[in-house]
């Protein structure tokens, strides 16, 4: 099969060929038509939609378009014609319609401020540009002001206005002092998204005559700067000494009274306020408030959790930014400003809008005489875009007909388009945030293939890896791509290749015997054309012998090996890297082919060195680590882990802090590089220790941060490159006060348990996180779609809080808030929840059967309301059944199958069904309390299938030449019986089949002979039975027609008389009495007189048995002086032919009515059990029957 494209589709590539899909998505794109070809106008290049320029330079206003015929440019300026020839400032360039304003001779900018779009225009069609407005940036001087000097007491807040002028863009706005120094920053001092500076408390050090607001317009490159403005701050020290030379020692200010206080906003204003952004934006959302102590700021979103990878905290957490916003993003914002005193909190009402962005883009069309074709212009936003169509810049709907079009909302249809057919159409998407601009052209073209990828191209690729060979293409209508390997032509199979739909053949994993000539091959209805590609694969490079681990004393020297393999048309460069840099400049480090050597090793050279090969196709890399020990005194040192560090102590012990020192033990010769800090809540969990933090090896102390209410014993450990210390002997205890909980409950969670009631949940705070005594909860719940009030109940340190009396099945807002005797903890999360659910109120409707096949069935139905669920929805159940007869239903009860599908599912497959049968079914909705009621009941039936096999198959009565075959039905016939088909065949002796008979039997049958067969011959039979539908699955026997009967009763008779028994005697007599003469007679090179009893006969072929008299013939001997030949054998017809004869007596394998054993030496050497037993060399193979041995002989 060859390997083709008939249509386009799309090719998924998988995970381990990721660094394929940018290339594959650039070549993917919608096909170019060669620019010799006639085609509508395309616009190349275009000017920003929003277009700042700078006054101070000329105004270069950009449209580039391609087409053939080379299209003509045209201009309209707000609207209408802008006539170039008539301003002499305005120039086009050639063959382009790019507009240069000449204003740095004369003019003004501001002349020229207007929106301006541009049309490129062949006699094909008109493309246009977006609407490209002008305008010139703007940076206004600051209005003249003039500021008295701030004086505030210590404590107090501050702002500093900026108010900078309104410029084009937008200023970036920062503050400095005279010397242009930038002013600190911090948790308390900040500029706010305004420009303004806040302070939310001032300190005297915050005294300055020069606090200089600054604004940069980067349009223009200028820098405006504001008026300074003084701030005086005086402390509670200084105002004291004033009072007192002027008022009396009652009206003294207290050292704490005027200072500390609780947090309130600077901004924003209120308790709540509003924001709106667009989609792609950055939100940005600020909270700045004053306080003292210092107010830190937390941030949550209500009914949801702030995306990770989006979110980032500015200006000391004051600013949350969420980047690449989208309509997920809207909902309310919650700010928290907290210090000891307490916590206040804002919420911004978010709604995020969206300028139009694209779903699908109208992409050109190239189409044939008579072809068919869609342009889709498919757009969203919020509000929801209006879509509108253009036609060579004009709006469609006035534009010229065109029979062969049909527009259907964003959609537009042709049908067996002509020549005339050919136009740009333009699409646009607007709502009241923007718009969107697209031109895609309809080029109506008859053109023969052509392979746009040049002639024998080189492909060289790494073996195993992925071969991409280019084969781009053009034609009209779209030519069909077909692949051939070698000068031959060898078609390429699909199973090894992939082709993408650009024509591009893809070898998933290249080999060796990847290497050679391709041919690409276009075709249409026009012709064809093709083109060939060569590939080489290069072996791979290999790092065969790489840098090892190695562990060097200072001062002494180390070399890493990198031995590298490659193919040998590449040439390879090896490069070392150490901690992923280039090599020190140091002349202690010297490379050569395979080796880097390092001398006079100090601790600086420890690290991971890195071998790097690179080809001009591939590169690999090994490393390997280098740790630099001190040198090894005499004796050698013994390197172990550290000793434990002790002298412990506790210092400059605070609410949440103290201070932890140390002295280190001994490092055992390897340097300690860490310290490893524990601590033990003897309070809450005595004799557990939790990790505290680790500070570098050179650090002797630690400044810790503790929590509340928490009594802390500290040890440390140290760390080196062998391994950890025991720990130090454990500090003093410190117990710190007990303060309101820094936080709330977890995984707080509101479901019902009953369909009138709210168990509300959550993990409760350790001892550790309780941060005081009477740790409790205030849980809070309220209709999310109500305008009630919060409900609230404090409750013990429980873990669940039932609501009785709720409506079924409501959405709640809830929220449990953490307190204890100090107070209570920040503002909590709000967190949706529902009420208890019940059982479903309606069964789903419309329930209708397909039946795909005998064994599957698929079921559609109509979901059912939400209101009706009463909870969440868990999916839908098909009941379903196969109908029972009368007799069958009184036996057993009828079973029914249950398949459940998840979510909101409204067909479902029926699967393992049995043919020909009448099943009934229905469907009902599943919640989380249980199933709602059933549908009406609905019937079908599966079409006949393929029975099973028969259930048995006997042979009876077997005779000479006749069978009889017995048989019960299938178990499962699937569908009406037709007929059984039977087929046999005879089996030899050495296992071969003979001739397969086919025979047809009617279906009523259960009963078969077979006549006229052969007697004594062994039959294998295939049976099975059919329906409408096919053959079922065949059973198989084996039986053997019986022997000639007359033979078998007188052996029978014979073999049970008495007289027999005598005569054997003395047959058994005779024959060793002729053993003895025989042996004599051989040894004196005579006859025996078996031999003359022989030639008395005559050959009965050899006369085996004569049916008259049951008299055996006898056999004769051709050469009487040669020995008992080995292995000579009776054939198969039973006669004995005379040249296999000769001194030797033959097996006979027909009696079956007892085995001649008088003498048991004797008949090992003449008779063929299947238990082969050999005697002086002979072997037999069939047992003979008393008879024919006795025979034999007489």
């Amino acid at each position: 099969m060859q390997l083709k494209i008939m249509m386009p589709k799309k090719k998924h590539l998988s995970a381990s060929r990721a660094p394929l899909i940018l290339f594959l998505c650039q070549m993917l794109s919608a096909l170019e038509v060669p620019l010799d070809l006639v085609q509508p106008p395309t616009i190349t290049q275009q000017s920003p939609k929003d277009y700042i320029i700078d006054p101070r330079e000329n105004i270069v206003i950009q449209c580039e378009a391609k087409g053939k015929p080379p299209p003509s440019f045209s201009w309209t300026r707000n609207g209408t014609h802008f006539d170039i020839d008539k301003d002499p400032l305005v120039t086009m360039k050639s063959g382009s319609g790019t507009l240069t304003v000449n204003i740095m001779s004369e003019g003004k900018a501001e002349t020229y401020e207007g929106v301006y779009q541009c049309t490129a225009r062949n006699e094909r069609g008109a493309a246009i540009s977006n609407n490209i407005v002008i305008r010139p940036s703007r940076s206004p001087l600051w209005t003249k002001e003039k500021f008295e000097r701030i004086t505030l007491r210590s404590g107090q807040s501050l702002v500093l206005p900026c108010r900078p002028p309104v410029g084009l863009p937008p200023p970036i706005i920062f503050w400095m002092d005279n010397s242009f120094q930038r002013l600190p920053q911090s948790e308390r001092v900040s500029q706010g998204l305004n420009g303004d500076l806040y302070f939310s408390n001032v300190l005297p050090e915050d005294t300055r005559e020069d606090y200089i607001c600054y604004a940069r317009f980067n349009h223009t490159q200028t820098i405006q700067q504001k008026q300074p403005i003084s701030v005086k701050v005086i402390s509670v020290d200084e105002l004291n000494d004033t009072i007192a030379a002027n008022l009396s020692d009652t009206e003294f200010y207290g050292a704490k009274s005027h200072r500390e206080r609780p947090p309130t906003f600077l901004t924003p204003e209120g308790n709540a306020s509003r924001k709106e952004e667009l989609r792609g934006n950055v939100l940005s959302l600020e909270c700045i408030a004053e306080g003292l102590p210092t107010p830190i700021i937390y941030w949550i979103k209500e009914d949801g959790t702030l995306p990770i990878n989006r979110t980032f905290y500015r200006n000391f957490k004051k600013t949350l930014q969420i980047v690449q916003v989208t309509e997920a993003d809207s909902g309310n914002y919650q700010c928290i400003a907290k210090n000891a005193l307490g916590a206040i909190h804002h919420i911004i009402s978010v709604t995020v809008k969206a300028a139009p962005y694209w779903i699908i883009a109208p992409q050109n069309l190239v189409l044939s005489p008579g072809e068919d074709g869609t342009l889709i212009c498919r757009a969203n936003g919020n509000p929801k875009p209006r879509i509108s169509w253009l036609l060579n810049g004009v709006p469609i709907e006035i534009a010229p007909d065109d029979p062969s079009r049909k527009i259907d909302g964003d959609t537009i249809i042709f049908s067996n388009v002509q020549e005339r057919s050919s136009a740009v159409y333009q699409c646009n998407a607007s709502n009241e945030y923007g718009y969107l601009l697209a031109n895609a052209f309809v080029n109506v073209l008859a053109e023969p293939p052509r392979i746009l990828t040049s002639a024998d191209t080189l492909y060289q690729v790494i073996a195993n890896r992925p071969a991409l060979l280019d084969c781009a293409f053009f034609g009209s209508p779209l030519p069909t791509i077909e692949w051939f390997k070698g000068a031959k032509g060898s078609a390429l199979r699909e199973d090894i290749y992939v082709l993408h739909e650009n024509g591009t053949l893809e070898i998933p994993v290249a080999q060796k015997d990847s290497t050679g000539t391709y041919t690409c091959v276009a075709r249409n209805k026009l012709g064809m054309a093709k083109n060939d590609i060569h590939l080489e694969i290069k072996d791979p490079t290999r790092i065969i012998k790489q840098p090892e681990y190695a562990v060097v004393q200072r001062g002494s020297t180390v070399s890493f090996e990198c031995i590298v393999k490659h193919d040998h048309t590449l040439i390879p460069t090896v490069m070392w890297l150490k901690d992923h840099r280039e090599l020190p400049s140091d002349g202690r480090f010297t490379v050569d082919k395979d080796h880097l050597v390092v001398a006079d090793v100090n601790d600086d050279d420890g690290g991971t060195y890195t071998c790097v090969a690179n080809t001009t196709l591939d590169n690999v890399s090994a490393s390997a680590v280098l740790r630099v020990v001190a040198p090894t005194p005499t004796p050698a040192p013994i390197y172990d882990v550290p000793n434990p560090p002790f002298d412990l102590e506790l210092t400059d012990q605070l609410d949440r802090s103290v201070q932890l020192s140390w002295t280190p033990g001994d490092d055992n010769n390897s340097p300690i590089s860490k310290f490893i800090i524990e601590y033990e809540d003897a309070m809450h969990e005595p004799g557990l220790w939790h990790h505290q933090t680790e500070v570098p090896g050179a650090q002797t102390t630690a400044q810790l941060k503790l929590s509340p209410y928490v009594n802390y014993s500290f040890r440390v450990m140290a760390v080196n490159s062998l391994g950890r210390s025991l720990p130090s002997e454990a500090s003093e205890q410190y117990l710190t006060k007990a303060a309101e909980p820094d936080k709330n409950p977890t995984a707080v969670e509101g479901l019902g348990s009953e369909p009138d009631n709210l168990v509300i949940t959550w993990k409760p705070l350790n001892g550790f996180e309780s941060n005081g005594p009477g740790l409790q909860y205030k849980v809070s719940w309220r209709q999310k779609d109500g305008d009630d009030e919060w409900t609230s109940m404090v409750v013990a340190d429980v873990s669940k809080y039932i609501v009785s009396g709720t409506p079924t099945f409501v959405p709640y807002l809830i929220k449990v808030q953490a307190l204890n005797d100090a107070g209570f903890a920040p503002e909590p999360a709000v967190v949706l929840g529902h009420s208890g659910e019940d059982l479903p109120m309606v069964a789903p409707g419309n329930v209708h059967v397909n039946v795909v096949n005998s064994t599957l069935a698929e079921v559609h139905w109509d979901p059912v309301p939400l209101k009706s669920i009463r909870g969440h929805l868990q999916g839908y159940r098909i009941y379903y059944w196969k109908a029972q007869s009368s007799s069958t239903r009184n036996r057993r009860h009828i079973e029914k199958k249950i398949l459940t599908f998840q979510g909101s599912k409204t067909h479902g497959m029926l699967p393992g069904l049995e043919p020909f049968s009448h099943y009934t079914l229905n469907v009902r909705v599943v919640n989380g309390k249980g199933e709602g009621p059933a549908s009406p009941d609905r019937v079908f039936n599966t079409p006949e299938g393929v029975p099973s096999a028969p259930s048995s198959l006997k042979i009876v009565n077997p005779t000479l030449d006749s069978l009889t075959l017995e048989w019960e039905p299938p178990s499962h016939p699937n569908g009406v019986l037709t007929e059984y088909t039977l087929k046999y065949q005879p089996i030899n002796s050495t296992h071969e089949l003979g001739p397969l008979v086919d025979l047809k039997i009617p279906a009523n049958k259960t009963r078969w002979t077979l006549k006229n067969l052969n007697f004594s011959t062994r039959y294998k039979f295939y049976f099975y039975a059919q329906t409408a539908a096919g053959s079922g699955n065949q059973i198989t026997e084996e039986a053997i027609t019986t022997v000639d009967e007359a033979m078998a009763s007188r052996q029978v008779d014979i073999a049970t008389q008495g007289w027999f028994i005598g005569l054997m005697c003395a047959v058994a007599l005779l024959i060793l009495i002729l053993l003895i003469v025989c042996f004599i007679r051989r040894n004196k090179g005579g006859k025996y007189p078996v031999k003359e009893k022989e030639d008395a006969h005559a050959d009965p072929e050899i006369q085996p048995m004569k049916e008259d008299d049951g008299t055996f013939g006898e056999y004769s001997d051709a050469e009487d002086h040669k020995p008992l030949k080995k292995g000579s054998r009776t054939p198969s017809d039973r006669t004995v032919k005379k040249e296999d004869s000769d001194d030797s007596l033959v097996d006979y394998g027909e009696g079956v009515n007892g085995q001649f054993n008088e003498d048991g030496s004797f008949i090992g050497q003449y008779s063929g059990k299947k238990e082969k037993e050999p005697a002086e060399g002979n072997e037999s193979s069939e047992a003979p029957s008393p008879v024919n041995a006795m025979n034999s002989f007489v």
